[in-house]
């Protein structure tokens, strides 16, 4: 009979205790490892693991922007690397996702890449236009600078051999003088580390826009911008122009709008992680980038988050219903 009873009042004690909560486990898809792009996002990590109770976040390696999009599509990556103008194609279902709308809601911009075309120096290519025929790279394959880069080009009536392949395989066959060059993501108004690496053992040149090509995109390209970069991007690079987008992350909308919320506070009250990752961001305002730069709704949970926070979010970035 105790023993009936003691089993009895187990189980009813066990009954009434509180679930053991769990974390929600998250995968965020990045870009090239070669990228300064992917330590920002390593910090990003950490900072979700510290600071936002009940998540927990692991970053892949990825191929940027468009493969970030399609596998999150796909229920492979919860959150992820987004370019703002590929972002807001993919909202609306135009451009690259003619017709194939996503559920993408954004939670923060960090900063704005600047789209550099990096050649050897001894190429012999000293415009855009040089690189009819030459062997080219014009981005990650599958990612946002890409897919930008060949919409550029054919804006603008360019050409080149495109050749494809990861930023590792570029850089190194841009050593190997199998390739002239490649475009490549800056960082803030420098050059990218992968781009620097290949200036470490060849001398590189920038070719940036003509005045008339930078025209003809202001007004044939509103999704980009085109944008001043000063002399010394790297030692030796003289001013020039070239175009741009920003760069955030986003999230499905399925998403649920508490984990959103955990993460982006995790992210706008970081006082220096982000900063140490990429040296850009040292007096860069996250909030105020986002809402002058992001193009697509903002999650639930981001929003309730720069609600709270005093800030006026536009309309395009309102929570879509």
């Amino acid at each position: 009979m105790h023993r009936v009873l003691k089993c009895a009042l187990l189980s009813a004690t066990l009954a009434a205790s509180p679930a053991v909560a769990q974390d929600t486990d998250l995968l965020i898809g990045s870009t090239s490892a070669s990228s300064s792009h992917y330590g920002y996002f390593v910090a990003v990590g950490q900072l979700i693991n510290e600071n936002a109770e009940g998540v927990s976040a692991t970053v892949a390696e990825s191929g940027a922007t468009m493969d970030n999009i399609r596998r999150m599509q796909r229920g492979q990556f919860d959150l992820g690397l987004v370019t703002t103008n590929t972002a807001q194609h993919a909202y609306t279902g135009s451009g690259e996702f003619e017709g194939d709308s996503q559920d993408l809601r954004l939670l923060w911009v960090y900063t704005n890449a600047p789209q550099n075309v990096v050649v050897r120096a001894d190429a012999g290519v000293t415009s855009l236009d040089g690189l009819d025929g030459v062997r080219f790279n014009p981005g990650i394959k599958g990612s946002s600078t890409e897919a930008t880069t060949e919409a550029v080009f054919k804006t603008l009536g360019l050409s080149a051999d495109y050749v494809r392949g990861s930023t590792t395989d570029i850089v190194d066959a841009i050593k190997d003088n199998r390739v002239a060059g490649y475009a490549k993501s800056g960082s803030g108004m420098k050059l990218d580390a992968s781009t620097m690496d290949v200036a470490t053992s060849t001398d590189i040149a920038i070719l940036g826009l003509t005045p008339e090509q930078a025209a003809t995109l202001g007004k044939e390209m509103p999704d980009i911008s085109v944008v001043d970069i000063p002399a010394g991007a790297a030692e030796g690079v003289p001013a020039y122009q070239t175009w741009s987008f920003g760069v955030g992350v986003a999230a499905p909308a399925s998403m649920d709008e508490e984990t959103a919320y955990k993460i982006v506070k995790a992210i706008m009250e970081d006082t220096g992680a982000q900063a140490n990752a990429m040296a850009n961001l040292k007096n860069e305002s996250i909030a105020d980038l986002t809402l002058s730069a992001g193009t697509i709704p903002l999650h639930p949970g981001a929003a309730r988050w720069f609600e709270e926070n005093g800030h006026d979010i536009p309309a395009k970035l309102q929570p879509a219903s």
